[in-house]
């Protein structure tokens, strides 16, 4: 019975964390590219029973910011037309660009390196939410304590006609 508490509370910090259990995000993932949960851990950069023990609740966080930032990679590239078709290419390049990135994550970055595809993505949606006076002053509500997200809001902006 200890052992239930313990997956219990551990998901519990996966939903404040991570919004929801670390396991429905990896299983997306598999479903979505078509993979194994070995290949995924692969892909991400972490052991396939580390990834299981996450996924189940016996472990409650990825402890390594970068396996974060690769699985975060791969559910942004989900949205990317050629990888939401099914195109087995287009899964195969968007598995290999993440299993070969070197994303860095500190306060002031985004989780991901800014690649074009990030922006080719991000942007596009934020200019759906929004015109570009409505992206300035959101960036100048979020600046002094966000500037990262800011700067992000900033250049989202720049590219759209009000």
């Amino acid at each position: 019975m200890e052992d239930h508490k313990i997956v219990q509370r551990n998901l519990a910090l996966q939903r404040e964390w991570y919004g929801e259990p670390l396991g429905d995000r990896v299983r997306r993932l598999v479903v979505a590219f078509n993979v194994s949960q070995a290949q995924l851990a692969d892909v991400l950069g972490i052991s396939a029973p580390m990834l299981s023990q996450v996924m189940s609740g016996r472990r409650a966080k990825i402890g390594n910011p970068s396996v974060l930032a690769r699985m975060i990679m791969l559910e942004r590239k989900v949205l990317t037309p050629d990888v939401a078709s099914g195109s087995p290419e287009a899964l195969q390049l968007a598995l290999e660009d993440v299993r070969q990135s070197k994303p860095t994550v500190s306060r002031d970055s985004l989780p991901v390196n800014g690649s074009a595809d990030d922006e080719a993505v991000v942007f596009p949606f934020l200019r759906r939410l929004a015109d570009r006076r409505e992206l300035s002053q959101a960036a100048d509500v979020l600046g002094e304590d966000f500037p990262a997200l800011a700067e992000l809001l900033r250049r989202a902006g720049k590219g759209r006609d009000a």
